[in-house]
């Protein structure tokens, strides 16, 4: 009997790669053009995972939706800007034994990799060229096609590009909306200890790993 194919679908920010630097360098300076206070680090990292234009105004409620427009563009600016001074690999490194663990899932037959994030597909596709790691996943899923975060539609839009059943897919990531976004499209989620969130809020994750080694084991006990 043939074996069903299976999607692992991948969070990117906190979890396959530690761009912290640039994001929150990216965001005070967008909030000083726009002559606010610029969040603190937690704040900041607390919404990396969410669509801009729902984390800009979890950040700064209290400004108009025209200052907020403002803050997101000055983001994208300042953002893309960083990073093409340091290079990809400076500006978003990614976690120890990430790539050798995506090239081992990738390798075997029956697995396929997709991406879930909040970032563009401009700004995806210029993390995973510059780090060569585009050819790995055979969907990507992002902000400018789907509702923020934890919304259900990024994995169900993969699910439907790969015609791979829910029980068959897993959602990787770093954060509570990662895990939720998983609960809501009847996926298993599977948190990761490294990112941007404590794993005491990732409550709906199956299990949390601490080591990216660890991964193809757990995906071994979790589809048996």
């Amino acid at each position: 009997m043939t074996a069903p194919l299976r999607l692992i679908i991948f969070d990117v920010d906190g979890t396959l790669v530690d761009s912290q630097g640039d994001i929150v360098a990216a965001m005070t300076h967008a909030f000083e053009r726009a002559d606010h206070p610029a969040p603190d680090h937690a704040a900041v990292l607390g919404i990396v995972g969410l669509s801009l234009d729902v984390a800009i105004p979890r950040l700064a409620p209290q400004l108009p939706e025209t200052t907020h427009a403002v803050i997101v563009q000055s983001y994208k600016d300042a953002y893309m800007g960083l990073r093409a001074q340091s290079g990809v690999e400076t500006s978003s490194p990614l976690y120890p034994h990430a790539r050798d663990t995506l090239e081992a899932l990738h390798a075997v037959p029956d697995n396929l990799l997709g991406v879930a994030t909040g970032k563009s597909m401009r700004g995806l596709d210029k993390l995973l060229d510059g780090h060569g790691l585009r050819h790995l996943f055979v969907t990507r899923q992002v902000s400018d096609h789907h509702p923020s975060k934890p919304h259900p539609s990024m994995i169900e839009t993969a699910l439907a590009e790969t015609g791979v059943a829910p029980e068959n897919a897993v959602m990787i990531g770093d954060t509570s909306f990662d895990m939720e976004m998983a609960r809501a499209a009847g996926v298993p989620g599977i948190g990761v200890s490294w990112g941007y969130h404590t794993p005491e809020a990732l409550g709906a994750a199956r299990m949390i790993l601490s080591d990216f080694r660890d991964l193809p084991g757990a995906l071994d006990q979790l589809w048996g």
